[in-house]
């Protein structure tokens, strides 16, 4: 067994009684206490990180990550906060921008209204136990919610604000997952390197009353953060569950999918 080698076990075995958010030793610590250069040690490091037992935040740190189940599925409410919290973990969303603007061409079609239609697009940047896991934009038809910046200071769910104020019922009309490399913009919000492996999560939600689509979304999620898992079948039949893996998008779900 090389010296890499033995220092990835030993640390492996260390880091899973660490709670979630734990500081990892840098690579000159992890140097002086095994006896070896910055180059052993970066890829003890690196190894670490591809078994997904640690995360890089860049310009922060190195920390201990636990993945927690991203569950697709019929019958599920489609919010983020709701998924994490029943995952066991602690979700945070912070709002970057929610600016009015004219619903451009295809996200007005997927919304059913016409081009140049007033809407909101909103950029929000969402945590799991206080470290960086997803960032995305989401759209709506201003008409749905004419006050939303002035909601969304008072409550940071989107899907409870949809509830409250728009009186619907929201429940995705299908969904979309894909391991794709994360542009610029999405890893500076998700404190990865551009380029990094991230999970690509599109969706569509519609009114479950009327059926009417209500919001597009289009949400990049750490890999390390989550496993996205899709559980097929009608609502109320026994469902096969499989986790989504690889570049392969997960598909619409003409069902119901959240």
């Amino acid at each position: 067994m090389s010296k890499s080698s033995e220092i990835v076990r030993v640390l492996a075995e260390e880091l899973t009684s660490l709670p979630p958010g734990t500081r990892v030793a840098s690579e000159a610590d992890v140097g002086a206490r095994f006896g070896v250069g910055r180059a052993a040690a970066r890829a003890a490091l690196e190894e670490l990180e591809r078994r997904m037992l640690v995360s890089r935040i860049q310009g922060v740190g190195t920390f201990t990550r636990r993945r927690v189940d991203y569950l697709v599925a019929p019958g599920r409410a489609p919010s983020w906060s709701r998924t994490i919290r029943e995952a066991g973990a602690t979700p945070r969303t912070v709002v970057l921008a929610c600016d009015a603007v004219p619903l451009p061409g295809p996200v007005a079609q997927a919304l059913g209204t016409a081009p140049g239609e007033p809407g909101f697009r909103l950029v929000r940047r969402s945590f799991i136990d206080d470290m960086p896991a997803a960032w995305g934009v989401e759209w709506l038809a201003a008409a749905l919610v004419p006050e939303l910046p002035a909601a969304l200071r008072h409550e940071d769910s989107l899907d409870a604000i949809l509830r409250d104020v728009a009186r619907v019922l929201p429940e995705r009309a299908w969904t979309r997952a894909s391991m794709e490399s994360a542009p610029e913009d999405a890893s500076a919000g998700l404190g990865c390197r551009p380029g990094d492996p991230a999970w690509l999560i599109a969706s569509l939600a519609r009114d479950g009353g009327s059926g009417r689509p209500v919001l597009s979304t289009e949400r990049w999620v750490r890999a390390d953060a989550v496993r996205v898992i899709v559980e097929l079948g009608a609502q109320g039949e026994a469902h096969g569950t499989t986790a989504a893996r690889g570049a392969g998008p997960a598909g619409p779900d003409s069902s119901r999918p959240t």
